[in-house]
């Protein structure tokens, strides 16, 4: 099966290769992280949050995938100006662009709908809990 990686209705973001981004998306653990980061009650978790449901990868490992995935349009990092960063909790988010999104959906990928029910099931600490509740920029 050959990926559909244009819409022919829409030009999309000037840059997005879309071949590239599946080809960086679908990689086993950045696709666990995709999966993370569609499935999140907010779609923005932090990197703490991933680190939580991928414990295979460090939280450095996770950071160099978020870049790999940002580097080619699939997700996109938020946070916090300063003055609104609040102590010992995280201030920077991901969340998966509309290009992504739009991808993703014409090749059955990363299904939301899916991915929150099984983030849902995972248990999690009243840590995860609790930033998982917090506001996102």
């Amino acid at each position: 099966m050959i990926p559909e990686t244009a819409d022919p209705g829409r030009e999309g973001t000037a840059g997005f290769d879309a071949w590239r981004a599946l080809q960086k998306a679908t990689d086993k653990k950045r696709a666990d992280i995709l999966a993370d980061v569609v499935g999140h009650p907010k779609g923005m978790p932090s990197v703490e949050e991933l680190d939580y449901m991928n414990p295979p990868l460090s939280d450095d490992a996770i950071r160099r995938h978020l870049r790999t995935l940002e580097s080619v349009g699939v997700v996109r990092e938020r946070e916090f100006e300063t003055g609104n960063r609040l102590r010992d909790y995280p201030y920077k988010f991901y969340e998966l662009t509309e290009d992504a999104r739009e991808l993703f959906d014409r090749n059955g990928l990363f299904p939301e709908e899916a991915w929150k029910r099984q983030y849902q099931a995972v248990e999690k600490t009243a840590r995860i809990r609790e930033i998982e509740s917090m506001p996102r920029p």
